[in-house]
């Protein structure tokens, strides 16, 4: 009861739900890459499961807090450098990321010219569960350092707990109408997938120890996204000038 009362509390609760969110920003990224692949019907599903493991994985990592601390111990040393189990789920997630999003663009541009009906089967072979287990390893990778920084900021593991389960419910309520905005716009969907190759390049440059402050990576991608939506409104008033000038 004295924690609830304490301003303090409150105060740590909204920083983490909104280091929560902002963390979550590439996670919902990859989670809409991932269920673009499946048949329509199944991608709402996808992102909701998605999520719900995700939240399971971030509370199992919270409350194994000590092996996480753990894993930051210097494991061995080459090229006079030291690496840890974290560096080394660093390097592979982002080994990971930059070859799932190159996949992907090649298939995106590879693929262009391919009939609805081969696209239509090549999403079908896409496995409902390999989508989620996908889900769940990279959320394991893009958690690490939230919930070091979390345990960091916070004492009560309930205010770390609650933090997770709220931003969870705000990305469960944004996924779908992202993940539908990047499937309508194949050039949103690219420029999705190199920010993807973006964080892979930063989770593997953290994992060699040289840290670059995530506001710079999430400023680039914001001008990005700005740009791009100004060039899909430039195109709209284009379609729409054309579509007045047919019915004239």
């Amino acid at each position: 009861m004295d924690a609830l009362l304490n301003p303090e509390t409150w105060i740590a609760l909204a920083t983490l739900t909104a280091l929560e969110l902002v963390l979550g920003i590439d996670n919902i990224i990859f989670i809409s890459i991932l269920a673009g692949r499946l048949p329509p019907e199944q991608r709402n599903k996808a992102r909701r499961v998605g999520l719900a493991a995700a939240a399971i994985t971030r509370l199992g990592l919270l409350f194994t807090i000590a092996w996480i601390i753990g894993l930051t111990q210097p494991l061995f040393t080459a090229l006079g450098q030291d690496f840890s189990w974290r560096d080394l789920i660093l390097i592979g997630g982002g080994l990971f990321l930059i070859g799932k999003a190159t996949h992907e663009i090649h298939q995106k541009i590879e693929g262009a010219g391919q009939d609805a009906e081969a696209t239509g089967l090549a999403r079908a072979a896409t496995s409902f569960t390999g989508v989620i287990l996908q889900i769940m390893v990279l959320d394991i990778v893009f958690s690490l350092d939230s919930i070091i920084t979390a345990v960091g900021m916070v004492d009560e593991r309930w205010v770390m707990a609650t933090a997770i389960l709220v931003s969870i419910v705000f990305m469960i309520g944004f996924a779908g109408p992202i993940g539908d905005f990047v499937e309508r716009h194949p050039t949103v969907k690219v420029l999705a997938l190199s920010f993807l190759i973006m964080i892979g390049l930063v989770l593997i440059a953290d994992g060699f120890g040289q840290h670059i402050p995530k506001g710079y990576i999430y400023a680039a991608m914001a001008f990005s996204v700005f740009v791009e939506l100004i060039n899909l409104w430039i195109r709209r008033r284009e379609q729409q000038a054309v579509a007045r000038a047919g019915g004239d």
